[in-house]
């Protein structure tokens, strides 16, 4: 079975995607045999009412007996956002969300914002699955307009540390993995899953004896990067660097875990 743990629709304003919908989407999960994908709306990321993107993301789901089926939602909040309180009740008692994703530096706050230590401590105390994209695109080709910054997996460690009970996702690494054993320490301890789309996760067997075989997931940071590169590091691990057992858990396992199917 195949979970990928990091896929999207929506448009992103400063380049063409493809694979932008539910069913340009899900043709490419047949395509490639991935049987779920966690995915969101990356229109939330742009609109000051991110819960526009959730709503769109909801009625294009329960368009399709299939959709329903096969995507997981996970929503897009905005702690600073006046209404985001009541944009997560309506995401857990009407649209099924299993989890958030949120967008400090497009949103433009702190992790250690009153509010946003809140809205984790809020999705924890639902069940849901808290989700942080360390890049969205490369920053060096970019628009004037977008964000010229991106994060490590430092920079996250600030929440995990103000709410170590949360469950988390990490989601395309694509630099600064390299932690100091007390934070290193920290990640081990906390219920986190990192994907393998980001371009750091290339050696993925020395992460894995670094981090531990719980800690990794198959996700794909559709439709920004290719949909093959993040299962391939996955299926070229050697057999000193993981047995079939593991890369069940890479493949599936660890995501049904920290989902909670």
């Amino acid at each position: 079975m195949l979970i990928d743990i990091n896929a999207n629709i929506g448009h992103w304003p400063f380049r063409q995607t493809n694979c932008n919908t539910c069913q340009a989407l899900l043709e490419r999960m047949d395509k490639f045999g991935v049987d779920i994908s966690v995915v969101s709306n990356m229109n939330g990321i742009f609109y000051k009412d991110t819960q526009a993107a959730n709503e769109e993301l909801h009625e294009e789901i329960n368009s399709n007996r299939r959709f329903r089926d096969r995507f997981i939602p996970f929503a897009v909040i905005n702690p600073i956002y006046a209404g985001w309180k009541n944009d997560l009740d309506i995401c857990t008692t009407k649209m099924g969300v299993k989890g958030i994703r949120l967008y400090p530096l497009y949103h433009d706050y702190e992790l250690t914002d009153p509010s946003c230590i809140e809205l984790v401590k809020s999705a924890r105390d639902r069940g849901f699955v808290v989700a942080f994209t360390l890049r969205m695109v490369d920053s060096r080709p970019r628009s004037w307009m977008d964000i010229n910054r991106e994060w490590s997996l430092e920079d996250i460690v600030p929440i995990i540390k103000e709410v170590p009970d949360a469950k988390y996702l990490v989601l395309n690494i694509s630099r600064g993995i390299n932690l100091s054993d007390e934070k290193t320490k920290l990640f081990k301890n906390a219920d986190l899953v990192l994907d393998t789309s980001g371009r750091n996760i290339s050696n993925l067997g020395e992460l894995i004896r670094k981090f531990g075989k719980d800690r990794f997931a198959f996700g794909t940071h559709t439709p920004i990067l290719d949909y093959l590169t993040g299962l391939l590091r996955i299926e070229s691990l050697r057999a000193n660097e993981a047995d079939e057992p593991t890369k069940e858990l890479l493949r599936s396992g660890n995501a049904k875990r920290i989902l909670g199917i």
